[in-house]
């Protein structure tokens, strides 16, 4: 999977539809193995971005949990702090 892919289920708040669409053109850009699609294939990349946009809003519509919501905050900050594991403190260069 597509590491800029996160979870969108089950946050509160809710997800946003713009959440839901970058999720939808990180997705098509890995299956396509291309950022910017063509000229001649503009419409098809932009039609895949709705389509997988408005399924994923179907899906998460549709699921139930009886977890309770996650945190939005508390979630950035484990990744934050399994980033830091994973490659080493972020050090900050001025130049």
């Amino acid at each position: 999977m597509c590491r800029n892919i996160r979870v969108l289920h089950n946050f509160e708040p809710p997800v946003t539809d713009d959440e839901i669409e970058a999720a939808a053109l990180q997705y098509v850009r890995k299956v396509s193995g291309t950022t910017r699609p063509s000229a001649a294939n503009e419409e098809a990349f932009g039609e895949a971005v709705r389509a997988v946009t408005a399924a994923t809003r179907t899906l998460l519509d549709s699921l139930v949990t009886k977890a309770p919501p996650r945190d939005r905050a508390a979630e950035a900050a484990k990744a934050k702090a399994r980033a830091a594991e994973r490659y080493g403190p972020r050090t900050i260069t001025s130049g």
